[in-house]
């Protein structure tokens, strides 16, 4: 089975006999149900396990349920030998925005208190944004992504303990060894191929096979289109035509979203396709970087959504639409395409996964640099440029922007496939692989006493 870091978060939860309902949230095939079900079935007897997409497209036993006496008695018509007590029967409410309602019932199954609960679902932002009364005190929301690099590093073998040890390196500010810098930049490049849906990931370890792992995706793919079809015809053309367009624009120059590209009309704005864009972001299908022109920390004070850029969140998704089955843009030193879309892609899905919000600058007199991100360590802004070609040093926008007193920024990142790591002036020159051990969360202790 597939290591993911999330489940340490999931049995944390499930074994302290927290009076919370664990509710894990993230786009659908990126393992959501498995994890869940995995940890369950280590600290429960009974694990009760509802697929609430299938029971809307069976039975419906749920979709009208208003109290928790009717929804016991429709779970004992399809569990009842299997419902003993809180310490040994979990019930797990699998694809719950199927049925909105159900969120405001959990603030009652968990007062009830007579059995463990947990659920999971695909586009809870959607979903609560339909729900009367939303149990924010009841609930304990977790996201989940798709395998990042360090995750699937340790499924093609690389240990704990050398991930712990190229950790050390990053925070000195040091060099990998030639030979671990090969393999893992060589794991890199296959991972942009790969990208981090499980199966995707399972089938290039089992079979290596190229043209297995891009049916996988293109099946994902076509869900994602499937799922926005649900819709009313007016929204879903333009949520359909929006996905559609994420892989052209990340080839642009800008690679902002055009409005008037959208529907082929001019005078279009951002506020005009909110709710399109906001079903992708919050779906999790797509990753929303907002434009900040004036950085300052906190990001979220400043960031823009007028002038927005869109990724897929997962950069195997974006490979094999661009170059299909050839392998020759990714693994081949030589060739001359361009990467830069997919290594900023594949720089969004890390960032996203650590917890980072996404932000990028823009300034029409000093430019534009990839990502900023806040540190909340030092309680700055951090900018980040991430270079796909030998001419990383070049970065004129980070320059200027680093130059600028008023903006109070320290320093700087560029990431790259070059291997050692260098310290010029405010920026810093890293391997490309070390964006993996950027923390969003601020602190890496455990435990804060204050």
């Amino acid at each position: 089975m597939l290591y993911r870091k999330i489940e340490s978060t999931i049995y944390r939860h499930l074994s302290n006999d927290s009076d919370k309902i664990l509710v894990v949230t993230g786009a659908r095939q990126i393992g959501k149900s498995y994890i869940i079900r995995h940890v369950a079935e280590k600290l429960f007897k009974n694990v009760i396990e509802i697929n609430l997409i299938e029971d809307y497209e069976g039975d419906r036993l749920f979709e009208k349920i208003t109290n928790i006496e009717e929804f016991y008695l429709n779970l004992s018509a399809i569990a009842g030998d299997r419902m003993g007590n809180r310490k040994d029967t979990l019930v797990f409410l699998d694809e719950i925005q199927q049925y909105p309602h159900l969120f405001t019932l959990l603030k009652f199954l968990r007062a009830d208190n007579r059995f463990a609960y947990a659920a999971s679902g695909s586009m809870l932002g959607i979903a609560l944004r339909t729900t009367t009364s939303i149990p924010l005190g009841s609930i304990n929301i977790v996201k989940m992504y798709p395998l990042d690099f360090e995750e699937f590093l340790i499924a093609n073998g690389v240990g704990h303990n050398v991930i712990r040890e190229m950790e050390v390196c990053f925070n000195a500010r040091q060099s990998l060894e030639p030979a671990l810098h090969k393999k893992i930049l060589d794991l890199f490049k296959r991972y942009l191929l790969t990208g981090g849906f499980p199966d995707a990931v399972n089938a290039y370890i089992e079979t290596r096979n190229l043209v297995k792992i891009r049916e996988i995706q293109r099946d994902i793919h076509t869900l994602y289109a499937i799922d926005a079809s649900k819709y009313d015809e007016e929204h879903r053309l333009r949520i359909s035509r929006i996905y559609e367009m994420i892989p052209s624009n990340m080839e642009n120059k800008k690679k902002r979203l055009v409005y008037k590209d959208i529907e082929g009309k001019s005078g279009k704005h951002a506020s005009d396709y909110m709710e399109e864009i906001d079903y992708l972001s919050a779906s999790g299908i797509a990753l929303e970087v907002k434009a900040v022109s004036n950085p300052s920390f906190p990001l979220v004070e400043s960031g823009q959504k007028n002038l927005l850029k869109l990724y897929l969140n997962d950069v195997g998704l974006m490979t094999g639409l661009l170059y299909r089955n050839n392998i020759r843009p990714i693994l081949d030193d030589e060739c001359s395409i361009n990467l830069g879309a997919v290594y900023e892609c594949v720089a969004a899905t890390e960032l996203a996964a650590h917890n980072h919000s996404l932000y990028y600058y823009d300034n029409k007199s000093k430019g534009e640099v990839d990502y900023l991100v806040d540190d909340f360590t030092t309680l700055e802004a951090l900018p980040i440029e991430i270079k796909s070609g030998k001419d990383y040093t070049v970065h004129s926008a980070l320059n200027k922007l680093l130059a600028t007193p008023e903006y109070n920024i320290g320093n700087g990142y560029v990431f790259s496939n070059a291997r050692e790591v260098t310290i010029k002036g405010d920026v810093t020159y890293l391997p490309i692989y070390y964006i993996m051990f950027l923390n969003g969360n601020g602190s890496d202790e455990t435990e804060i006493l204050i």
